[in-house]
């Protein structure tokens, strides 16, 4: 942020602690603005301003600032953002420049649907059903051909590869793709025709009884969001032709998968909200809103998981080279004390030998994840917490070449197939899969998909760290203006979800929900002297004999807020 004013001014960083630094006045810059600074090589030219971002004082300004500081670039080469417009306009839904004049199914007559948040502006998924005779449902699982536009070694690919994913922040986003590709040729939007990878599938009940897989051209009927059709399945809201009979035959699908999940038990029963914020016209944080998984939301995750075990099974048993989603089975001392953490709190946990396999351990994990349920909505309260503890006590999901599973779903065969758009891994398998079934494609190169892998998940892992960075931002922002714009109250109900040696995390918010998070530091709770105990579960105060856990209800009071740093203060509240 700028500082002074003159020939030369001075900058003081934003987002870390850091010595301020004198830089010549250029670009506009005035006392009070938020800039981007390009620093100089060692004993090569001077710091210098590069960007003025706006003000330090408005959500949206701070968030670029943010996606800058943490290294994305925010804008494409001209030359990638002009091929991708080429490619648009050559290929657009014409099945004669299709790579290798691959042949195409014409799915255009078939109701088509996607369910996607009210917000999103790219649209990777649709889904057709109907049912058949006897008992069978057949889904059509339909995702953006990306691979059509995207060829190998091209400008556009070797900016996705590199970019690796999307990146989401509050009102903004870091595209793998350029926008005429990611929301326009390659999106699904309603009522025009769109190039498609379509996983064909015919259920019996939870059984895939056959599959097929085609390179395609769909149209979709309806743009639906999360909100409407859980309206529709309560009853609310009326669902239209032609989409409401399949709509509801892949309701059925989706149930039947749903329940077949539970029944194994190996999958992770754990439920997390994601919040979904709002801006006025200026930039500000208006509104903040935790999207609860719905049914909705299930439907969904249930046909896109079958449709990735689908192409995963195939590429396994062909031997094709890929990217694999992998989450690896825990190590059984890191179960062994998620045990004890849950014990600690007065969690019931289940029965485990002293040294179990990792597939025990996974299957204990899994176990307890349902204790935890039950637990939360016996007490009501400790949800985030308890949930925290059970994912830390696994390994973390990552992309190789090697069929591995997924532990966390309990799936045998897994891969990342249903969102080209918006991560690169995917690419790499819909290549790998149209190069199996003749489809026009070179299967990917075997030695490069180790690194590619690896720098897929490093990429996925900082994509989390900005977007959670940048969560805090936006919920700072809003307090601040919740409490210093319209004078709401300073005192809040919560909910201790993390704890170090000092201090505890506090989810709180109006009502009690969990809105907004900061933290109780130790020197706050009344002078005693607290440790945390060594399942990490508890702080004691050894004077008095207080505790604090995780999952405890606590009434608090903001104390201060630094929004740009996404950070807040609390202090108790003496009942």
């Amino acid at each position: 942020m700028v500082e002074g004013s003159g020939r030369f001014l001075t900058v003081a960083p934003v987002f870390e602690r850091g010595r301020r630094m004198s830089v010549a006045a250029e670009k506009g810059a005035r006392p009070g603005m938020l800039v981007l600074v390009r620093l100089a090589l060692a004993g090569r030219g001077h710091d210098r301003i590069e960007r003025v971002l706006g003000d330090p004082s408005i959500a949206r300004d701070v968030l670029e600032g943010l996606m800058l500081h943490r290294g994305l670039a925010r804008r494409f080469p001209p030359g990638v953002t002009t091929a991708a417009a080429e490619a648009r306009d050559r290929l657009g839904a014409s099945t004669d420049a299709d790579p290798a004049g691959a042949a195409r199914r014409d799915l255009t007559d078939l109701p088509t649907f996607t369910i996607d948040p009210v917000t999103a502006k790219d649209f990777d998924d649709a889904i057709s059903a109907e049912r058949l005779d006897g008992e069978r449902i057949r889904v059509w699982v339909h995702i953006a051909d990306v691979t059509a536009f995207v060829r190998p070694g091209s400008p556009v690919d070797r900016v996705a590869m590199e970019r690796g994913t999307s990146v989401y922040v509050p009102g903004k986003v870091e595209p793998m793709l350029p926008q005429a590709l990611s929301n326009e040729a390659c999106s699904l939007v309603p009522g025009q025709d769109r190039l498609a990878v379509t996983v064909e599938m015919d259920f019996d009940g939870a059984d895939v009884a056959r599959v097929a897989f085609h390179r395609s051209v769909i149209r979709s009927d309806e743009r639906l969001d999360y909100d409407r059709v859980d309206r529709i399945f309560s009853g609310a809201e009326r669902a239209q032709d032609p989409w409401a009979r399949p709509l509801e035959a892949a309701r059925e699908v989706a149930t039947a998968l749903g329940a077949r999940r539970a029944e194994r038990g190996r999958a992770l029963m754990v439920e997390s909200s994601e919040p979904e914020f709002e801006f006025d016209r200026k930039g500000n944080v208006v509104a903040l809103h935790a999207s609860v998984a719905t049914e909705s939301h299930r439907l969904i995750e249930h046909l896109m998981i079958a449709a990735n075990e689908q192409v995963a099974a195939l590429l396994t048993d062909r031997g094709v080279p890929t990217l694999y989603r992998v989450h690896e089975q825990p190590e059984p001392p890191a179960v062994l004390r998620l045990m004890e953490q849950l014990d600690s709190l007065g969690v019931a946990t289940p029965p485990m030998l002293q040294e179990p396999t990792p597939r025990q351990a996974a299957d204990a994990v899994a176990e307890a994840s349902r204790l935890v349920d039950e637990h939360v909505r016996r007490t009501g309260h400790g949800r985030a917490a308890l949930t925290s503890l059970v994912l830390r006590s696994l390994k973390q999901a990552h992309y190789t070449p090697a069929p591995l599973g997924h532990a966390g779903l309990g799936s045998e065969h897994y891969c990342h197939f249903t969102s080209p758009i918006r991560r690169s891994p995917d690419i790499v398998c819909h290549r790998a899969l149209l190069s199996s079934i003749g489809a026009g494609e070179h299967a990917p190169r075997a030695s490069r998909l180790e690194e590619a892998g690896l720098w897929a998940s490093a990429r996925e892992r900082d994509a989390m760290q900005i977007e959670r960075a940048a969560d805090d931002v936006g919920r700072a922002f809003l307090l601040e203006r919740e409490i210093f714009v319209e004078g709401a109250p300073r005192e809040y109900d919560g909910e201790v979800v993390g704890l170090i040696g000092a201090g505890a995390f506090v989810a709180f918010g109006p009502e009690g929900s969990p809105l907004y998070e900061g933290m109780l530091p130790v020197r706050r709770l009344g002078g005693d002297w607290y440790e945390l105990n060594e399942q990490g579960t508890i702080l004691y105060g050894s004077g008095s004999g207080a505790a604090v856990r995780l999952g405890d209800p606590v009434r608090v009071h903001v104390r201060s807020i630094d929004p740009p740093r996404g950070r807040v203060e609390l202090g108790p509240v003496e009942s």
